[in-house]
């Protein structure tokens, strides 16, 4: 058990039912657009040419009214464990799961943006107390982004993603691990590249979906699937990044909207995870809606929307040119990901790469597509980050 102090407190999350109503009654309420005007005859990534389908929020929003249990998700919460912390003034709220084994490694799982905790969730007792004996485990701690679920808001400029990091030291040191392993994908990919980088005597080493390499490479001497990677997230970056240039240049004017309206936060996130996930037609192809809504709700009732979005106000393509991460490195790169990068490229920062895979299946959100996989690659490029120290 973790040892309470005056500046680790125990957390339970509540919603209350006037704002469960509220939700509710806001849902029942919605005002819609038209249908879409793209060819939607069939199923297939066509029919979101524009954007989320009419007939498809239709669907989610009655279930989201009528079917969904928040509560559920909240009792997950709980017996998982959940705290608060405040570094440098500003409440950070965290999971915090303790392995029985005493050969845990302990490990900080930071999530991005639409995600949450809620991306971690199915899989912190499975990385906590493994079945086989002989698989590692971890003492596992996964905090709320500032801004994010029930951390708090920060009221001025300033928490980018190196501050983030540094803060994760901090938290990881009231908890007694001054050293430790990270994971992350998206920003908290970003995160724990900075934490690798700036903080190596604490990061024992990372496992990472994200590997950006510095900038300037050429494509001279990548093989054909390596060209092709790049020039999909060249393609993502020119084409199909509306909505990180809105929120790192106007987080507040969509912020209204996000933190207003249930339907219009629904549809800004369903959009990623249906764009962003290793589907055909649809996000429920590999995630249920149970698991989008978990999110999804958890940034409507902490009122988030906004506060979330800064994030690409603070640290849009701010990570530092030079920066180099020479602490072991277990990099996984999915198929369906929104970027990608060649080994390569990747090695011009992670130095000592100890592990790399592609594997034939998920997108941007493993965990929660390909779960059995996510932990499974996650045990194993840690495990060889741990055994680089041997």
């Amino acid at each position: 058990m973790l040892r309470l102090t005056s500046d680790v407190q125990a957390f339970e999350a509540r919603a209350t039912d006037a704002d469960l109503d509220d939700l509710r009654a806001r849902l029942a309420a919605a005002r819609l657009p038209e249908a879409e005007t793209v060819h939607r005859a069939a199923p297939g990534p066509d029919r979101w040419g524009q954007g989320v389908p009419l007939a498809d929020l239709v669907d989610l929003v009655d279930y989201w009214r009528t079917g969904y249990d928040w509560r559920s998700f909240e009792e997950r919460l709980d017996r998982i464990g959940q705290f608060r912390t405040a570094i440098d003034e500003l409440g950070i709220h965290f999971l915090h799961r303790r392995s029985p084994r005493a050969d845990a490694t302990p490990l900080i799982l930071t999530h991005g943006w639409p995600g949450s905790i809620a991306e971690f969730v199915d899989v912190v007792d499975e990385l906590a107390d493994p079945d086989d004996a002989d698989v590692p485990a971890f003492h596992v701690v996964v905090p709320s982004l500032p801004g994010f679920g029930y951390s708090d808001k920060p009221a001025t400029t300033g928490w980018g993603t190196e501050k983030i990091a540094a803060a994760w030291v901090e938290l990881m040191g009231r908890l007694g691990y001054g050293r430790f392993v990270a994971h992350g994908g998206d920003w908290g990919g970003n995160i724990t590249t900075v934490l690798a980088g700036r903080f190596p005597a604490h990061v024992l080493g990372i496992h990472t979906t994200f590997a950006a390499g510095p900038p300037g490479l050429t494509t001279d001497g990548l093989t054909a699937v390596e060209r092709e990677w790049a020039e999909e997230t060249h393609d993502f970056w020119h084409h199909r990044a509306a909505y990180a240039k809105q929120q790192a240049t106007r987080p507040q004017t969509i912020g209204y909207s996000l933190v207003d309206s249930p339907v219009g936060l629904l549809a800004w996130i369903l959009d990623k995870f249906a764009e962003w996930s290793d589907t055909e037609d649809s996000p429920f192809e590999t995630i249920s809606r149970d698991r989008v809504l978990d999110d999804v709700t958890l940034y409507w009732l902490t009122r988030t929307g906004a506060s979330a979005a800064r994030i690409y106000y603070e640290s849009h393509n701010s990570l530092d040119p030079d920066l180099r991460v020479d602490v072991p490195a277990a990099i996984t790169m999915y198929p369906r990901d929104i970027e990608k990068s060649p080994r390569p490229w990747a090695q011009e920062r992670y130095r000592q790469i100890v592990r790399w895979r592609s594997p034939e299946a998920g997108g941007h959100f493993p965990s929660l597509e390909v779960p059995g996989y996510f932990v499974k690659d996650l045990r194993e490029g840690l495990a060889a980050v741990l055994a680089a120290h041997r």
